[in-house]
């Protein structure tokens, strides 16, 4: 009870940092929005603001900037098929093709409700099990990693069900690609021509700018605009009250949102996982376990939720190890991290017991911003599905313009803007051709986490490949894979042997 007193309390004294909150939250969802950008890169510019204030200011105004980047990150997703970080990927696969339809209304408030929703019971997951979930660190390993990684993989086996061969052409392309750079163990390049530029490996925004905005460029120019003709009146004729409807609507996937964004939690708890395996898993999941999982990638409101609700849910999950045991658990934290240690805060297990207010507060913070993102994102939804509705000779410009200074803006390569036109042409040839372009993203993305993760443990066993299964936890991970995998197969059958015995 005690515990439950003293978080309340820290809620009361987080809502008095409204003044910080507000600012951070309206230009979090600005820096999420553009492609490109991220929490994490905002922060690094602002970090003189951040360690001149008070460490409970800076931490409040970073988690707030932090929380509210990652549901800007949905919105170009959706509205224009540009995902600014490796997370949102996941989201363009039914955002953009609701778009497409006159929809984009109602995947922006799907995409909000799950965000919200996803980062409020992510948050509150944390608050109550932070004791629990701090030491989940030290059960998921390589070995664990592995698995967890071949979740996402397996999407490229779904998108390859649509068409065999050019589906895991592109999946095998993709991590091809992915592979290019050093070795993870004797650091010796690997296809990288001579390029300085690739010896970390293809950097991941402009590979994402140029599959899907660049090439979605080429793709709208031929078209004229996002939403189809036959879609126009659908949203001109929205309204504002439609978005209450749709609140109202979307809240019936509670139990979706809810599951899907402890997948956030906990992929996020552990360090260098982040948002993107955690996007991909649960969008995999939620297909798998929908009662008409061939509709996802068709544009329906479930492939938005599921993946939206996992990366808000990343925000708590990837701070527990930087407040419990003093690692960051992705950028963003480490950024955190160094704020702190500025001020002097000793991170750790101390922390809770010397400064609760610090290592409890920037959760309850966390919650209050999700709450505050109501009333200032909602209202905004009719106005943004609008932009479905522009001409190409006004989208197309623009979009170039943003994309390629986000291309630019993580490393500050003239290389990185070169790569995204490369990759945007590679994304527009294989749009033409029947070739999907998540299906090379995920290669990309996942592709290097799983060779490095693979790598470590068959190292660890000195080349053993049976000790990918000896650990409990990674064998019961193993028997979920197989399930996941043969479910669809089972379901098949036997609505078939329905139809056979009607």
């Amino acid at each position: 009870m005690d515990q439950f007193a003293m978080i309340g309390g820290l809620f009361a004294h987080s809502l008095s940092y409204w003044w910080v909150m507000i600012p951070a939250v309206l230009l979090g969802n600005i820096v999420g929005a553009i492609p490109g950008f991220s929490a994490a890169n905002t922060i690094i510019i602002l970090l003189p603001l951040t360690l001149s204030v008070d460490v409970e200011a800076a931490l409040i105004f970073m988690m707030a900037l932090y929380s509210a980047s990652q549901l800007g990150n949905g919105i170009p997703a959706i509205l224009v098929n540009i995902p600014g970080t490796g997370g949102a990927a996941a989201t363009t696969l039914d955002g953009y093709p609701m778009a497409q339809k006159g929809q984009a209304q109602r995947a922006l408030v799907y995409c909000f409700v799950a965000s919200i929703f996803g980062g409020l019971i992510g948050t509150m997951f944390v608050l109550v099990m932070l004791p629990v979930l701090s030491q989940v660190g030290n059960y998921l390993h390589s070995v664990e990693m592995v698995v967890i990684i071949l979740f996402g993989l397996t999407l490229i086996a779904v998108i390859a069900a649509q068409d065999l061969v050019k589906g895991l052409l592109a999946g095998m392309l993709g991590l091809l690609i992915g592979a290019i750079g050093t070795d993870f163990i004797y650091s010796e390049p690997r296809a990288t021509f001579g390029m300085i530029e690739l010896y970390d490996g293809v950097p991941l925004v402009p590979a994402l700018i140029g599959l899907f905005a660049i090439s979605e460029v080429f793709m709208l120019i031929e078209r004229g605009r996002v939403v189809k003709d036959e879609f126009m009146d659908v949203v001109v004729s929205s309204k504002f009250y439609d978005v209450w409807l749709l609140v109202k609507e979307s809240l019936r996937s509670w139990f979706l949102m809810a599951w899907t964004a402890l997948i956030g939690v906990i992929i996020g708890i552990i360090p260098g996982a982040g948002a993107s395996i955690a996007a991909f898993v649960a969008y995999q999941q939620a297909r798998t376990f929908s009662k008409t999982p061939e509709l996802f990638g068709t544009g329906v409101p479930e492939g938005v939720a599921a993946p939206e609700a996992a990366n808000n849910g990343v925000t708590s999950g990837t701070l527990v190890p930087l407040m419990a045991i003093g690692v960051p658990g992705g950028s963003t934290a480490a950024i955190m991290m160094v704020v702190l240690q500025y001020h002097g805060v000793t991170l750790g297990p101390r922390l809770f017991i010397d400064r609760p207010e610090l290592a409890y507060g920037i959760f309850t913070a966390s919650f209050i911003t999700y709450l505050m993102m109501i009333p200032l994102m909602f209202p905004m939804a009719q106005y943004m599905s609008r932009v479905t509705t522009f001409p190409a000779f006004f989208l197309v410009p623009t979009i170039l313009t943003f994309t390629l200074l986000g291309a630019f803006v993580p490393r500050t390569y003239m290389f990185d803007m070169g790569l995204a036109v490369a990759f945007g042409v590679l994304g527009y040839l294989a749009r033409k051709t029947g070739y999907h372009v998540t299906a090379l993203l995920i290669g990309i993305i996942l592709g290097p986490l799983m060779e490095q993760y693979l790598m470590r443990a068959l190292r660890i066993s000195r080349g053993e490949v049976d000790i990918l299964f000896s650990s409990t936890l990674g064998n019961i991970l193993w028997v979920f894979l197989v399930i996941t995998l043969v479910l669809p197969y089972v379901r098949s059958h036997m609505a078939k042997q329905k139809v056979e015995a009607a």
